[in-house]
């Protein structure tokens, strides 16, 4: 999982501000009594506070749990639900702890051995904060995937978020599109859509069955609820006119897999339906200008292309440059600005400032032609 876009009449974004949970201070009386804390108000939050666990299960648009920091957990099972999938149940170290709460559509920053970090969607069910699921197929010469594909019961990782960066938001009609691993964010948002009730067409797409993790887990098709599995090797290649057949005005689209997949149904989709995708790599730079990066105040010089990013040439000196989702909202990258006027194209999710902070996945250099970064 990398990433996401979004576009609706609306103007949703992806990130949004972090919310707690938990407020140890009693409600303040109504009407500004000086008295103590309001009767009613004190009996709202009590209700409150035993409906928080049903509400939490269908949410979808409200603010991410402010994140966690880096949180050790242990992976209790290893599971290959396709040849080349590893699930992979994670589970606190400490004994009878809970995970932060999380939505379809949040994933987690994975800090893996040697310092590496890539993200990976939550997979299982929101409801349960014993336990996280992620999903990751393995990648030819990937480090990521073959670091966590290397990974056995009782290993133990560090974890950061959750984070919102494919945000689920409330409709009446939902049309959802996977491919592949894709099913991964896609799947915890069916599952809420079809126990809220709502109507919803769900297509998941793959080289062939055998490929295709979590079959066993789609619900039933049922009224309102559509769900088609189809393969390759025995429907052909998708185009988007098939994948959008039946779509109505106002129906909002999900989508997450390889980049021609979501481009293709991007084109398409008309203006009046919102569209989220979620992709699996870094997305082309555009409208890039050529610029410059120093490396400390009297470091070396390096131009950055139009048609690369100021992360791909500072590793070419510095290969230790951490880095996790390429795409501007992780934060991993960003590095402290010294001088220069940036372009900032990231999107930090939980509210995060970015200060004199520069991602170098994303961000580029506004009017100045030479930025000066801490590195």
């Amino acid at each position: 999982m990398t990433g996401a876009r979004n576009r609706s009449g609306r103007g949703q974004e992806a990130g949004h501000s972090a919310e707690s949970y938990a407020n140890p201070r009693p409600p303040v009386a109504l009407f500004g009594r000086e008295r103590g804390p309001d009767r009613f108000m004190l009996a709202l939050e009590r209700v409150a506070a035993r409906i928080e666990p049903v509400t939490a299960r269908w949410r979808p648009g409200h603010p991410p749990p402010e994140p966690a920091g880096d949180l050790p957990v242990r992976v209790a099972r290893v599971e290959h639900p396709a040849p080349d999938v590893a699930s992979l149940t994670l589970v606190p170290v400490d004994p009878g702890a809970v995970l932060p709460r999380w939505q379809p559509g949040h994933h987690v920053d994975v800090v893996l051995s040697g310092g590496v970090v890539r993200p990976y969607s939550l997979s299982g069910d929101p409801a349960d904060r014993s336990s996280y699921r992620i999903a990751v197929r393995r990648i030819r010469d990937g480090v990521g995937s073959g670091l966590v594909h290397g990974l056995t019961a009782g290993d133990t990782v560090g974890l950061r978020g959750p984070r919102n960066a494919f945000p689920f938001s409330r409709a009446e009609r939902y049309l959802f599109v996977a491919g592949g691993i894709g099913v991964t964010p896609i799947l915890p948002m069916v599952r809420a859509a079809h126990a809220a009730g709502r109507r919803f067409r769900f297509v998941y797409t793959g080289r062939d069955r055998g490929s295709m993790p979590f079959q066993d887990e789609l619900p039933e098709t049922a009224e309102g609820a559509d769900v088609f599995v189809r393969p390759d090797d025995e429907y052909g290649i998708p185009d988007a006119d098939e994948l959008l057949t039946g779509l109505t005005p106002g129906t909002a689209v999900y989508v997450c897999g390889p980049a021609p997949l979501i481009n293709a149904l991007r084109e398409r989709v008309p203006r009046g339906n919102p569209f989220f995708s979620e992709r699996f790599a870094p997305p082309p730079v555009v409208d890039g200008r050529r610029f410059e990066v120093r490396l400390g105040r009297s470091g070396p010089v390096l131009t950055v292309p139009e048609d690369e990013t100021a992360l791909d040439v500072v590793r070419r000196v510095r290969p230790e440059t951490a880095y996790s989702c390429r795409q501007g909202f992780c934060g991993t990258c960003r590095v402290g600005l010294l001088e220069g006027s940036p372009d900032h194209r990231d999107r930090p999710t939980g509210g995060s400032p970015r200060g004199r902070e520069f991602a170098l996945c994303v961000s580029r250099a506004d009017e100045d032609r030479r930025l000066v970064l801490d590195l």
